[in-house]
Parts: structure tokens; sequence; C-alpha cells
């Protein structure tokens, strides 16, 4: 039996810091306010010229070198994002083209915040099933471009970024259990109506503000809360796993308040979760693989423990997977 493995992981952040002091001058804000109620810091923005799949990029060729492969032996490319460089062609593409890989198979996975959870899953069934051997899952966002900053209730939540890992196909046991859902019932909570076929580019769409990322907030709290335990669960015993086996925690990282109510609903120590979200906000879905780059970077994933991510996002979608580092 062949499984899909992780191979290498890399991630990369803008420099520019928007801090919550930054904020406090543009809109009727607080450090204070936005602390208490996400736990955000702050959160990093592209230069003016910069784009997703320059992100993307730097976020792959670490990956890659994390990996000791080059991109000539890969075999394609699932990129999820929001926040793409155009509606058509795909991010994916550009990425693909970037990295001078050749003409392997290249496309973006549209799933909200769950995005890179999504690639993982589709990824992970080409490499078990056989069609493919190499993959880089991505995810990643360039979110301030959609971003109403005289919207305190949305600019003070998302960032910029991007994380990738290398999946291979392994003879050892990788990825263990994958569970992904969704439900459109409640579509209009979190969405930006719009860019699409509904809402085009028009001067009263953008006399509407029609082109920014709408939400709200304290309904998708809740739901978000439920779907993070339901499915974190549903991964941990589709592994036959108990969830003391579980090294490490890697939550999408959006607000400080729903992991700490996941976590104490997993029963799980404090200590065993990995949070960066009070340096970059939430990043979509960029935010897991950055997350657990970073982890694996400071030692706190290791290889041979067995980590959990599970992320919640616009559709709804959301969705957990266990695999062994």
């Amino acid at each position: 039996m062949k499984y899909a493995k992780i191979q290498g992981t890399g991630s990369c952040a803008p420099d520019n810091v928007l801090s919550n002091e930054d904020l406090e001058k543009i809109i009727d804000t607080s450090d204070e306010w936005i602390t208490t109620r996400t736990g955000i810091k702050q959160r990093r923005i592209v230069d003016k010229g910069k784009y997703t799949s320059d992100l993307a990029m730097e976020a792959c060729i670490r990956a890659l070198d994390d990996a000791n492969m080059p991109a000539s032996e890969l075999d394609g490319i699932i990129l999820g994002t929001i926040s793409p460089d155009f509606i058509f062609p795909s991010t994916a593409c550009i990425l693909q083209s970037q990295l001078g890989c050749g003409n392997i198979m290249a496309f973006d996975l549209l799933a909200g915040c769950s995005g890179f959870q999504y690639a993982l899953h589709v990824g992970n069934g080409m490499i078990c099933s056989g069609q493919s051997k190499n993959l880089l899952i991505v995810g990643a966002e360039v979110l301030s471009r959609i971003m109403d900053y005289e919207d305190r209730s949305t600019c003070i939540l998302f960032g910029d970024g991007a994380g990738a890992v290398v999946l291979t196909q392994s003879d050892e046991p990788g990825v263990m259990s994958s569970i992904l859902n969704s439900d459109g019932d409640n579509w209009e909570m979190l969405y930006m109506p719009g860019g699409g076929s509904r809402i085009p580019a028009t001067e009263e769409s953008v006399k509407n503000r029609d082109h920014y990322l709408k939400m709200n907030g304290r309904d998708v709290f809740k739901v978000a809360v439920k779907s993070l335990e339901t499915s974190s669960v549903a991964a941990v015993e589709k592994a036959n796993l108990k969830p003391d086996d579980i090294d490490l925690f890697v939550p999408h990282q959006a607000n400080l308040r729903i992991i700490d109510a996941v976590r104490k609903r997993l029963d799980m120590p404090e200590e065993k979760v990995y949070i960066n979200l009070d340096k970059y906000g939430n990043t979509s879905s960029a935010s897991v693989p950055i997350a657990l780059d970073e982890a694996v970077k400071a030692g706190r994933a290791k290889e041979g423990d067995i980590i959990l991510t599970a992320a919640f996002g616009a559709g709804f979608t959301w969705g957990a997977s266990i695999f062994k580092l």
C-alpha cells in the first residue's frame, strides 16, 4: 500500500507589519479591544506590486529545499486561495511557470479558509491512488487587497501570507485520516459579493463596496467552534487514535477564543496547540501551512510526531486531517 507523506514544509510572510496600533490611526478601534476579542496583535501586508503568486512561489521554494527535491520532480500543484492573482488563469499555473517545473498539472482550489485542508485531502487521494508521486500543496493569500479598511469588524482580522508542503509517495504511513464537510445554507455569513457573475465589476458595485469581504462574525464564531470540534474528533476516530495520541494540534489561526474553545472540547493541554495568529492574523488558506512550517522549524513538530490540523471557512467549509511527519 502506498501512502502520502509530508516531505518538506515552507512559508512566506511579507515584511510589512500592520499592528493594532497602526489600525488605531485609521479606524475606531484599540489594541486592547482587538487583542481581547481575537488574540491578534499584528498582521502582514504585501508591498505594492506583489501578488499571491509571489508569496506562494517563495513558500514553495522553501518547501522544496526542505524536501531536498528539485521542481522538475513534481507531478502537480494544488493551490488553495480565495485571493488569486486573477479569476483566471489559475494562480497555480502562474506558480508552475515561475518554478519552472515543466508541463505538470496545476489548479486552484476555492474552499475559503479550508483551502489548504481540501487541497491536502485531494493530494492525498491522488498519491495513494498512484496518479501522482510528488505534489506541492499550497495555501496562499493576499487578503489585504479585498479588505475594507473602513469596516473595523473585518479589517482587524486578516493578513497576507503563504505556506506549502511537499507531499510525496511513501511506503510508510503519512496522512492517516482526512475529513471534509460543507454547508452552503448560510453562505451569506461570510462572502465577497462582487467579482463573480452575480455582481460583476461596475461603477455601482465599486460604490457599494461589493468587492470587499463581508462577514457576520458572531454567527460565524458559533458555527466554527462546533464544526472544528466535530471534524477534529472524527479525524481522530477515523485514524483509530485517541486525542492523547496527538502530539501537536495545528488549528486554523482565525481567533484565539475559537481555538481555545475547540482545545477545551478536545480536552487537549495548551502546550499541544500551536498558535501564531498574534503575529499574522487570519491568513485564510495559508494559516495552517504557515503554522505547520513554523512548528517544524521551531522543533515543536518533529519526525514521527502525529499532527492534527483543522480549518473552517467560507462556504461554509470545514475539515481536519491527521498525519505522521
